[in-house]
C-alpha cells in the first residue's frame, strides 16, 4: 500500500513528508524540501527518548503551513501517554517547524528530543522514478553555540547551503540535533527550527534576496495575500455546495502554485507537485487562457516573461529556434551543467502558436492594446516561426522532430510520453510528425494575429495575408486529416503525408480552435461522449478498442482534466450544448468525489466499473492546468465570451446542476455577474456592473 505523503507548497518550494512528518529517502518519490529544483532536506526525522512518533492527527491549515499531533510509542498505549507533541510546519522562501512538546503527567518530564537532520542536495531530475541518487560530497558545519547546523555542496559554480538554526539551545553534532529538556507538570516546552535555502551567487549572496515573496512572513503576509488573492477572483453561488467548494479549491492550488523566476519581479505559475516545479510555457499558456475570466492577471506577466526567453538563434541542444516559445525552464544542477537540456529549453510544437492564442484572447478580455503594441516584434516573430521553422518539410503543416538526440523529447506536444503517437494498430509514425491538434492552434494564432494587425497594429496588408494563411491551412487539413471512413480526425500525419488514424481526445482540441468545419463538428461530438471515448467521468486520451489502449497509461487511456475543459469549450463554439454539459457534469463529479485537489490525470475505467475515480500514482497534484480546467469548464457552463466591451452569457448548464451565479467577473466592462439554470429550469443571462 502506498504511504501516505503530507505536503506543504509555496510556488516552486515544497516540502513532501509522510503522515508524522518525517522526511526519508524514498527511490519512488520526491520526499524532501525542495527549492529551485534542488532538494535542501534529504532526511528530518524527529526522535523523543530514541522513539519514533506516531500520528493522531493533522491539520492542514493553509497550503503553506500544517500541523502534525503525535505521540511516542505504539499503537497500543496512544490513549495512556503522558507526553505529546505538536509539529507545527510552514514554508516561504524558508521552512520553519515549531516543535511543542506537552507533560499531561503530575510529575516533571526529562525527555531526550532529537532531530535527524541531512541533505544529499539532489536535482528534482535524480528523484524521479528509476530512483537515481548521485553521490555529493556535502560539507556539513556543526556550531553548539550558535546552535545552528550548515550543509553546502559546491560544484564549480553551482552553489546550495543549508543553514538549520534553532531557537532553544542543542547538542549539534553533523547528523542533526539533541535536546535535552525538562517539561513540567502539566506544562510545555517550544522550539523554533528553522531551515535557510540559500541559492548562492556571486560573491556569495542569495539570489532570491529580491524576490518579493523571500519577504512574505508565514504567519501574516502569507495570509493577508491569499486572502486578497480569493478576493480578486469572482464569487461562484451555486445550489450544489461540492461544485462551491471545489471552485475554491482550485483558486487556492493556483495561489499556491505561484513563484517569482530569478529573471521577473512578478509572479507566474510553477506547472504543479511534484514533478513540474518550474516554468514550462506549454502549462502556463494553457492556465492563462483558462483563467481570463478569473485571475486575469496571470497573463500578462507571463506574456512578458515568454517574451523576454523567447528563442533567438539555432541551437541544437536546446532546441532553440528564431521566434520559437520555450517549454521549459529549470534551475537545478542537471540544467545548470548540461545533463538535461532544461535550463532554457525549448522542445515544444506548440508554445508558440499558443503564445499569439493567449495575446489575441487576453486583449478581448482585458482589452489591454498597450500590451498588444508592446509585444509586436514577438508576437510576429512567433507568427513566422509557425511557418519559416514549424513547417519543417514546406507541406504547411507544423511538425516536430527532435534536434537534440540523446536528451531532447521524442513528443513535442502535450501528449509528450514516448508512446503517445500512435496509429489504431500501435504502430508509430515517423518523423517529422505532425499533431492535429497544433495544426488548430496554428489556424488560430493566424486568425488572431490576423485581427490583431488590423485592428491594433494598424497593418491590413500583414493581417489580409495571415487570413489567406489560415483559409489555406484549414482547407488543406480538412482535406488530409479527415478519415471519411472513421467519421474523425487522423491524430497525426507521418513525413509522407500517410494519416495515424488512432481515435484521440485531440480532437476537442480542434474544435476549440476553431479548424473543423461546421458539419463535421456533430460526428466529433458523437465521438467525444461515446463509449470508446467517454469513460463517464470525462474524455480518455485515446479510446478504448486501439491496440494500445490502457486505461493507467498517460497518454493511451487516462483521463485529464484540462484536456476535457478545452473540448467541452470546443463543443460549446460549435453549439454542441448536450455533449459539453455532459462532460463538465462527469468532470464536476470527479472533483466532489476526489474531494481536495484536483488530479493530474485519472484512469480511463469505466465510471460503471469503479464507481470512483482512480488517481494514478504519477499524478501530480496540485496542477495548474488541472485546477485552471474546472474554471474553464465554469467558463463553458455559462457560456462566457468578450464581444467588444460587453459580456455575452449563454448559459448551457448540465442537468441536475441547478443554478450557478459567478459574480463579479472582470474584464474591459468593468466587473460582471452571470447566471444560468440547468435546462430544466430555464437559463438567465447576464448583468454587467461597473466599479
Amino acid at each position: 500500500m502506498r504511504q501516505e505523503r503530507v505536503h506543504v507548497i509555496v510556488g516552486n518550494a515544497f516540502a513532501v513528508s509522510d503522515a508524522q512528518g518525517d522526511i526519508e529517502f524514498d527511490p519512488n518519490a520526491p520526499v524532501g524540501l525542495f527549492s529551485w529544483d534542488t532538494r535542501f532536506l534529504a532526511h528530518w526525522v524527529l526522535r523523543v527518548d530514541g522513539e519514533r512518533l506516531r500520528v493522531l492527527s493533522r491539520d492542514d491549515m493553509a497550503y503553506f503551513e500544517t500541523r502534525f499531533f503525535l505521540v511516542p510509542g505504539t499503537a497500543s498505549h496512544y490513549v495512556d501517554a503522558d507526553v505529546s507533541v505538536i509539529r507545527h510546519r510552514s514554508l516561504n522562501d524558508s521552512f520553519r517547524e515549531k516543535l511543542t512538546v506537552l507533560n499531561h503527567s503530575a510529575e516533571p518530564a526529562d525527555l531526550t528530543v532529537r532531530m535527524e537532520m541531512g541533505s544529499d542536495f539532489a536535482d528534482v531530475a535524480d528523484t524521479a522514478e528509476d530512483g537515481r541518487r548521485p553521490r555529493r560530497h556535502v560539507h556539513v558545519r556543526a556550531d553548539t553555540i550558535l546552535h545552528q547546523l550548515r550543509l553546502r555542496y559546491r560544484h564549480r559554480r553551482f552553489d546550495r547551503e543549508t543553514v538549520v538554526t534553532s531557537t532553544e539551545p542543542a547538542e549539534v553534532d553533523e547528523q542533526g540535533m539533541t535536546f535535552r529538556i525538562r517539561v513540567p507538570p502539566h506544562g510545555q516546552w517550544e522550539n523554533d527550527l528553522h531551515v535557510g535555502m540559500i541559492v548562492h551567487g556571486e560573491a556569495g549572496r542569495d539570489m532570491r534576496a529580491d524576490l518579493a515573496t523571500h519577504r512574505l512572513h508565514v504567519t501574516r503576509d502569507m495570509r493577508e495575500d491569499l486572502q486578497r488573492w480569493l478576493e480578486r477572483a469572482p464569487t461562484l453561488v451555486a445550489e450544489n455546495d461540492a461544485l462551491v467548494a471545489s471552485y475554491r479549491r482550485c483558486l487556492i492550488d493556483l495561489a499556491s502554485l505561484r513563484y517569482e523566476p530569478l529573471s521577473s519581479k512578478q509572479r507566474v505559475l510553477v506547472g504543479g507537485l511534484p514533478w513540474a516545479m518550474g516554468l514550462y510555457g506549454r502549462d502556463s499558456l494553457v492556465t492563462c487562457l483558462q483563467t481570463l475570466p478569473f485571475i486575469p492577471e496571470l497573463s500578462p506577466v507571463v506574456l512578458r516573461l515568454l517574451a523576454l526567453l523567447q528563442g533567438g538563434q539555432l541551437d541544437d541542444t536546446h532546441e532553440e529556434e528564431p521566434g520559437k516559445i520555450l517549454a521549459e525552464l529549470r534551475y537545478g544542477e542537471a540544467a545548470a551543467f548540461g545533463d538535461e537540456p532544461t535550463t532554457l529549453y525549448y522542445g515544444a510544437a506548440d508554445t508558440t502558436p499558443l503564445f499569439v492564442v493567449l495575446l489575441d484572447e487576453y486583449e478581448r478580455w482585458s482589452g489591454d492594446a498597450d500590451l498588444v503594441r508592446e509585444l509586436r516584434h514577438p508576437a510576429r516573430l512567433a507568427l513566422n516561426w509557425i511557418d519559416e521553422y514549424g513547417d519543417s518539410l514546406g507541406d504547411g503543416y507544423v511538425r516536430y522532430q527532435r534536434r537534440n538526440r540523446r536528451q531532447g523529447a521524442v513528443n513535442q506536444c502535450w501528449k509528450d510520453s514516448p508512446e503517445a503517437i500512435t496509429d489504431a494498430d500501435g504502430r508509430h509514425p515517423g518523423f517529422p510528425r505532425a499533431t492535429c491538434e497544433v495544426q488548430g492552434y496554428a489556424y488560430d494564432a493566424k486568425i488572431r494575429g490576423a485581427r490583431l494587425a488590423r485592428e491594433i497594429w494598424n497593418d491590413p496588408a500583414y493581417a489580409d495575408r495571415l487570413e489567406r494563411e489560415a483559409a489555406e491551412l484549414k482547407r488543406r487539413f480538412n482535406d488530409d486529416f479527415w478519415l471519411s471512413h472513421r467519421g474523425y480526425y487522423a491524430l497525426a500525419l507521418g513525413p509522407d503525408g500517410e494519416p495515424v488514424d488512432a481515435l484521440t481526445s485531440n480532437i476537442g482540441h480542434l474544435l476549440w480552435s476553431g479548424i473543423v468545419t461546421d458539419e463535421r463538428a456533430g460526428l466529433l461530438a458523437e465521438h467525444l461522449v461515446g463509449p470508446d471515448l467517454f469513460s463517464g467521468w470525462g474524455v480518455r486520451t485515446l479510446a478504448a478498442g486501439q491496440r494500445v489502449y490502457n486505461p493507467v497509461g498517460s497518454h493511451v487511456g487516462a483521463v485529464w482534466p484540462w484536456d476535457n475543459a478545452v473540448a467541452a469549450a470546443g463543443l460549446r463554439r460549435y453549439r454542441c450544448d448536450a455533449e459539453a454539459a455532459r462532460i463538465a457534469d462527469g468532470m464536476f463529479a470527479m472533483a466532489e468525489v476526489v474531494g481536495g485537489s484536483v488530479p493530474e490525470l485519472i484512469a480511463g475505467y469505466p465510471r460503471s466499473l469503479t464507481r470512483y475515480p482512480v488517481k494514478l500514482p504519477s499524478a501530480g497534484c496540485p496542477q495548474a492546468w488541472s485546477s485552471g480546467g474546472l474554471l474553464m469548464l465554469l467558463t463553458a457552463v455559462l457560456g462566457l465570451e468578450p464581444r467588444g466591451r460587453n459580456l455575452l452569457v449563454n448559459p448551457a448548464v448540465p442537468p441536475g446542476l441547478g443554478r450557478i451565479e459567478l459574480l463579479d467577473i472582470p474584464g474591459v466592462w468593468g466587473r460582471a455577474d452571470a447566471y444560468g439554470r440547468d435546462r430544466a429550469q430555464g437559463v438567465l443571462g447576464t448583468q454587467p456592473r461597473l466599479r
